[in-house]
């Protein structure tokens, strides 16, 4: 009777992996410190590999723990607060950008001030014509979350999986296509990401966010492998419906860089 459950709370078992990850994590950055001052990139390789074993495994463990009925819906009010907590701290990330974008373009200091005579952007950077691929990867990115949307009602209103198998597919495809389109125009930038500031803060918030995509579009990918298991229910979709809300943040942040960023910078 001591050992007997009589709460709502879930006790982890002793688990290896946040040691392990901590470790893989400081082997990656520091591996990415000797590889940008010249050096190979088998540490930091070594490192990313580390921390992909880590999150398998342990997003895994998360997994059978809601088959074992661990979660329970006090469980997964605090998942859900977690995971909220996680995106706030994002948009914390995505605000530095955006900050250092506006007081670059607004108030210039130092000798080498990017903005001569009052120019933003600086003279000689050829900026992207927001109207032409912004504005379509603008519009992909929309498509795709509203994919996203589809499968989510499709499964929780209506519990149809096929319906939310294809919306899956159709937002994975369309976060892909975005990928493809971003690093196309990237090929064909008139400024380099070194030299000046406009192009530092616009590579680094562009790029940042090009990455967040393609961790979306493989948290949707694993959440379609799910699907085709048999995992989720309108009842029981946590995993699914943390990939939306991931999803859906990084068209929010999409919006305010193709505002900010190419319409009101550029």
């Amino acid at each position: 009777m001591a050992h007997e459950k009589n709460h709502d709370y879930h006790i982890l078992n002793p688990s290896l992996y946040p040691f392990i990850g901590a470790v893989a994590a400081f082997i990656l950055f520091f591996g990415a410190v000797l590889f940008f001052h010249g050096s190979g990139p088998w540490i930091m390789l070594i490192g990313l590999l580390g921390v992909l074993y880590v999150m398998y495994g342990w997003w895994a463990e998360t997994v059978a723990e809601n088959f074992a009925g661990d979660h329970t819906p006090v469980v997964l009010i605090g998942l859900r607060y977690g995971f909220i907590l996680f995106i706030m701290s994002e948009v914390m990330f995505f605000a530095a950008w955006f900050w250092s974008f506006f007081k670059h373009a607004m108030y210039p200091m130092g000798e080498m001030s990017p903005i001569v005579d009052g120019v933003w952007p600086p003279v000689g950077i050829e900026t992207f014509d927001p109207w032409h691929l912004p504005l379509i990867n603008t519009l992909i990115l929309l498509c795709s979350g509203a994919a996203a949307t589809w499968a989510h009602h499709a499964l929780v209103h209506e519990d149809n999986r096929e319906d939310m198998k294809w919306g899956l597919i159709i937002a994975i495809a369309l976060g892909a296509v975005f990928t493809v389109f971003q690093a196309y125009e990237y090929s064909h930038a008139a400024f380099g990401f070194s030299g000046n500031i406009y192009g530092a803060n616009f590579f680094m918030a562009t790029g940042f966010h090009g990455f967040h995509v393609l961790v979306g579009t493989i948290f949707l990918f694993i959440c379609l492998m799910r699907v085709l298991r048999g995992h989720f229910t309108a009842q029981s979709h946590l995993g699914f419906e943390a990939a939306a809300w991931y999803w859906h943040f990084v068209d929010v942040v999409w919006l305010f860089l193709f505002a900010a960023v190419y319409i009101w910078g550029g």
